[in-house]
């Protein structure tokens, strides 16, 4: 899979469907759509279906329709993204730098815990 960020309607789709974290049709995806937006069907359905061209979901026929599902959690596909980033933008080491120095001291201290849990306890996955 290539991996890149999402257009508006793909990100809100996709948002949708790690928030249901579930199985989804089309019709469930644009009738939760519908409560904040205008939106015709046709939209939602050719949308999701180039997501699924795209290797971003998995889909199943059951009957006449499809289920949907993300093939990467939410967590995973930023860290994908953030991996992509981190390759292409450059001296690697000045990225990093450049990265660290935007962070407050809050994700400071979330970096340095999961570092902690990576090195010292071995908990890498």
């Amino acid at each position: 899979m290539r991996v890149r960020g999402f257009g508006e309607l793909e990100a809100v789709i996709m948002d949708r469907l790690w928030t249901r974290n579930e199985v989804s049709t089309v019709r469930d995806i644009f009738d939760d759509l519908t409560l904040d937006r205008r939106i015709a069907y046709t939209t939602v359905l050719s949308t999701m279906d180039n997501l699924h061209r795209k290797g971003i979901l998995t889909r199943e026929r059951v009957g006449k329709a499809y289920h949907y599902l993300p093939v990467m959690t939410r967590e995973e596909h930023s860290a994908t993204l953030m991996r992509a980033a981190f390759d292409s933008g450059g001296d690697t080491d000045l990225v990093l730098t450049y990265f660290l120095e935007q962070m407050t001291a809050e994700e400071s201290t979330r970096v340095q815990d999961a570092l902690r849990r990576i090195i010292i306890d071995g908990k890498r996955r």
